[in-house]
């Protein structure tokens, strides 16, 4: 059997090939960085990784990890029930909620674990979730698991979202799903409008700030501190892999009962490891940072503006971003991925985004801006942009 599955696949990738779309991965052999090193030696700036607040190297979080593994050992060899919570796992939660004003939260293997576990635990046939029609695949895979009936709106839009609304007021409870950044844009959910229609139409909201915690709002909390909602939205999860530090980890935050439920019924948490302690104590250490100033969202949010002032001005086809995601737009998946290549060649790294992660015909290049950027390394990436479009 498998010599004829072997053929069908083969063809299979050949045509992703002859497409344009296959995913080649690029070995890095340095530590993350705004500036890392390839496999070969090459030096390039980094402007690809979800690193926004530059922490995936501070000597802070390692020295937490290390001291975490000699304090308390490498793995928990548990699920969390059973014999795999820990203090510092506890310790975890807490802060996650104390940072989003929230009452509890859990913590997972990652967030796609948490977006996956969320909506079947609290939602039968009988209730509605509405989603955004940009959802991130965890989302879209979450509500797949789960029986509610499913309605979508078309991204941010607020007149599609009252209509969806207004339809699931047949069923008994009905609970709005969308993203705070939209990872491939940039741009920011009108979380205030959304929850203006969650209260007029009796739901409940939920928002996945993994690329928003710790890069919008004033001081960085997220969509919920940026729209002043922290505390009002029932749900919310998020990652330790983005901004807090860059490695694994999810967890979702929100309303007591809802975190109790999970617990009791969230098969992603039920059934897998818990995060191991040096995860944990460097995410402590990471949201004890953010609280002790903003300096590191003060200096992505300067970055950020610089950079897509300065690409705008160039004349550069970009997305409006209210985050520190750049899209460059450039429609064609060949062209994009020999733009990512051209500009490797100048020592800039980023990476052609096509279809089937972005829609047909919205090819683009997502320039990530970390607040570890300096003026330097964003003005060659500008010049680097220019240099090959031009050709």
């Amino acid at each position: 059997m498998y010599t004829k599955f072997q053929q069908h696949l083969t063809t299979e990738l050949n045509d992703i090939r002859e497409a344009g779309l296959y995913k080649n991965e690029r070995i890095i052999a340095s530590p993350q960085s705004s500036a890392i090193k390839l496999q070969d030696g090459t030096p390039v700036i980094n402007f690809c990784a979800n690193n926004y607040l530059g922490l995936a190297d501070n000597k802070e979080l390692i020295q937490a990890a290390k001291q975490a593994m000699d304090e308390r050992g490498y793995g928990m060899s548990s699920v969390r029930f059973i014999c795999g919570t820990g203090d510092i796992h506890k310790r975890l939660e807490q802060a996650i909620a104390h940072f989003f004003g929230t009452e509890d939260a859990i913590l997972y293997a990652a967030c796609f674990d948490a977006n996956g576990g969320v909506f079947e635990p609290l939602l039968t046939e009988q209730d509605a979730i509405i989603s955004d029609s940009l959802n991130h695949a965890s989302i879209i895979d979450g509500v797949r698991l789960c029986k509610a009936v499913r309605y979508r709106y078309q991204n941010a839009d607020m007149a599609d979202l009252e209509e969806q609304l207004k339809k699931a007021q047949a069923q008994r409870f009905r609970l709005i799903a969308t993203d705070g950044v939209f990872s491939m844009d940039g741009n920011v959910c009108p979380l205030d409008k959304i929850y203006e229609l969650a209260q007029k139409y009796d739901a409940m909201v939920m928002v996945d700030e993994s690329h928003s915690a710790g890069v919008v709002g004033h001081t960085g909390h997220g969509v919920t501190e940026q729209f002043n909602l922290r505390g009002k939205i029932e749900i919310i999860t998020g990652t330790l892999g983005k901004a807090f530090g860059g490695a694994v980890g999810g967890f979702t935050t929100g309303k007591k009962e809802i975190i109790d439920m999970l617990r009791q019924r969230s098969r992603p948490y039920l059934f897998s490891n818990s995060i191991p302690p040096m995860i944990a104590a460097a995410g402590l250490k990471t949201i004890e940072l953010l609280e002790r100033d903003n300096s590191l969202q003060d200096r992505l949010h300067e970055n950020t503006k610089y950079f897509v002032g300065r690409m705008t001005e160039a004349g550069f086809d970009i997305k409006p971003t209210q985050s520190a995601i750049c899209a460059v737009m450039l429609y064609d998946a060949k062209l994009s991925q020999e733009v990512a290549a051209k500009l490797a060649d100048e020592g800039i790294y980023v990476t052609g985004f096509y279809y089937p992660v972005v829609p047909k015909g919205q090819a683009r290049i997502r320039v990530q801006v970390s607040a570890a950027h300096t003026r330097e390394q964003l003005d060659r990436c500008v010049d680097a942009f220019r240099k090959v479009l031009n050709k």
